[in-house]
């Protein structure tokens, strides 16, 4: 089975929807200030959506060797976690260090780290949560694949005409 584009934006948005509230929490008690905890969150948004929109589709292509499963899970979700983390912590600094709002008076870098550290744990947990849902209860947008005749070639494209009938 394929994931179609539309169930990949989708899931895209019910994950970006957990993983801001996770972030905003964890920024507030990081940072010590609701306005840069909810410009982090708020901004994350943006560029997490467009970023787990490409990770699924790079997990489209490269993905479909791996059987579907908690092994495949786990490591899509470390993989997710990785470029979310990179993107948490560049973005928690420039705000924390370029933000108007007073708090937390620790380096602005130490308090970004402590961001993407924690949620390092939280979100790999409830990434791997997420993805088990999608997954094993919601089959919507799920596309078979059938392969033309061209025998056990794995470079062989779907036959979109073979779906049809």
């Amino acid at each position: 089975m394929k994931d179609s584009h539309t169930r990949s934006l989708v899931k895209g948005i019910s994950w970006r929807v957990i993983g801001t509230i996770d972030t905003i929490i964890i920024s507030f008690f990081v940072t010590g200030t609701l306005g840069k905890a909810l410009t982090i969150g708020m901004t994350e948004v943006i560029t997490k959506i467009i970023l787990f929109y490409f990770h699924e589709r790079l997990w489209q292509i490269f993905g479909h060797k791996m059987s579907e499963g908690s092994k495949k899970a786990i490591i899509k979700a470390i993989s997710w976690r990785i470029t979310g983390t990179l993107d948490t912590i560049f973005l928690s600094f420039m705000i924390i260090t370029f933000g108007s709002e007073t708090g937390n008076t620790a380096h602005p870098f130490a308090q970004a780290t402590t961001i993407g550290g924690i949620e390092l744990i939280t979100k790999i947990t409830l990434f791997y949560f997420h993805e088990q849902i999608w997954n094993r209860l919601i089959k919507w947008g799920r596309v078979p694949i059938e392969l033309n005749n061209l025998g056990n070639n794995e470079n062989a494209t779907p036959n979109k005409n073979k779906l049809a009938n």
